[in-house]
């Protein structure tokens, strides 16, 4: 009975886990090869929340419900401050 009354804990496999960054870039050439705008489609998906934004040629759609929004965000946002050279990497 005692087995109920704790939390157990699950840890987590990091190395099944994909960024977000690869996450962004799969997503962004399925939506590519299949004639979308994926800029559209991804800010689409990002401020609703719809996953019907994002097409479900090559998993795209699966791979993206499996990251948080905000770390799609965060990445994005990172990427392009790199990029811009606001900060060093």
């Amino acid at each position: 009975m005692d087995k109920f009354n704790t939390t157990r804990f699950v840890p987590v496999n990091p190395e099944n886990e994909i960024s977000a960054k690869k996450v962004l870039k799969l997503v962004y050439e399925a939506m590519r090869e299949k004639g979308y705008d994926p800029v559209s489609q991804i800010v689409g998906y990002i401020m609703s929340g719809d996953p019907t934004y994002i097409t479900s040629y090559n998993g795209a759609r699966s791979l993206i419900i499996k990251v948080e929004r905000d770390e799609l965000v965060e990445e994005l946002l990172k990427e392009y401050v790199y990029n811009r050279s606001w900060e060093e990497n």
